[in-house]
């Protein structure tokens, strides 16, 4: 375990992804690209705008090339997608993602529920996807569902993180994250979880990504940190959800983290405020209550 924190955190926005395809309510297309823009604007740098899915499956991501054609493209900033399969692969293409997500889980049980495979079929299935975007000069990034608790097998040995870490690496993944799906990881069980990984990739290739659901995300944050972990999954006001698990609440708000950041003298790029007005900005076309705590306190500061 590393004993001196990171100096700098990259953060990697998953909310116009992650966040709105368990929204219910169909959102604009419009209104997709206004938060890509006003996120890029307050600083992030790492950008998970939409994903080629079938829109059967999810069909909030049915505009997927719609948005990608409307986003303004800042120099510097990576806006990746997520492509389960070769059709998704080759309609993403065409949009010029800088990056792409692949998806395995580290439990048997819910990569059946979620993707109705085997951990071995899914790797199989992403093989020739890695291969295609490498070939394109994409950056493959791989996720690592259910990596500490699943809600069909319980706790996940960090044995199975490391054996899906390895199938990812034998494929060509270049980054794998470590995901706490339904947020039950407490601070020593993800440690375990991203050590598994780090078996497999070097500290700057592992990331952490942690659902709130037991109120333990920051906390494992701070966990990560302390592993080195410098590179982490978040969500703008918490947007989200688990639509294969019952009570799983959105991804850790980026609000929050960046607060716990700056607090620690760790560096993001990121400008809290104008990132507190693009969750505003979100959650007041979605008509729902923030989900930062954040930027609750921000928010009812400045009315006050």
């Amino acid at each position: 375990m590393s004993h001196t924190l990171p100096t700098h955190v990259t953060l990697v926005e998953v909310g116009p992804r992650d966040g709105l395809q368990n929204e219910k309510q169909a959102v604009p297309a419009a209104v997709k690209i206004e938060l890509v823009h006003r996120l890029q604007a307050a600083g992030l740098r790492e950008i998970e705008v939409t994903s080629f899915v079938s829109p059967k499956w999810v069909p909030q991501m049915a505009d997927n090339a719609e948005v990608m054609a409307g986003v303004q493209r800042q120099a510097g900033v990576r806006y990746a997608v997520l492509t389960p399969n070769m059709q998704g692969w080759q309609a993403a293409a065409l949009t010029q993602p800088d990056e792409i997500v692949v998806f395995g889980a580290a439990s048997e049980a819910f990569s059946q529920r979620n993707i109705n495979c085997s951990i071995a079929e899914s790797i199989e299935r992403f093989a020739p996807v890695v291969a295609a975007a490498r070939a394109a000069g994409v950056k493959v990034r791989g996720a690592i569902s259910c990596a500490v608790g699943c809600p069909y097998e319980g706790d996940i040995a960090p044995e199975r993180v490391a054996l899906v870490a390895r199938l990812m690496k034998e494929i060509g993944v270049a980054h794998v994250g470590v995901a706490d799906t339904i947020g039950v990881g407490t601070p020593r069980r993800v440690q375990k979880a991203l050590e598994a990984a780090l078996l497999h990739y070097p500290i700057n290739e592992v990331s952490g990504h942690f659902h709130d659901t037991y109120g333990q995300a920051l906390s494992n944050v701070y966990a990560s940190l302390e592993v080195g972990i410098s590179t982490f999954d978040t969500s703008v006001s918490g947007l989200g959800g688990c639509p294969y698990a019952k009570g799983a609440t959105g991804n850790v708000a980026t609000e929050d983290v960046v607060y716990l950041l700056h607090g620690l003298g760790i560096s993001t790029g990121i400008n809290l405020d104008a990132l507190i007005d693009a969750g505003a900005f979100v959650r007041d076309a979605l008509g729902q209550p923030n989900g930062s705590r954040v930027a609750r306190a921000v928010l009812a500061k400045r009315a006050g």
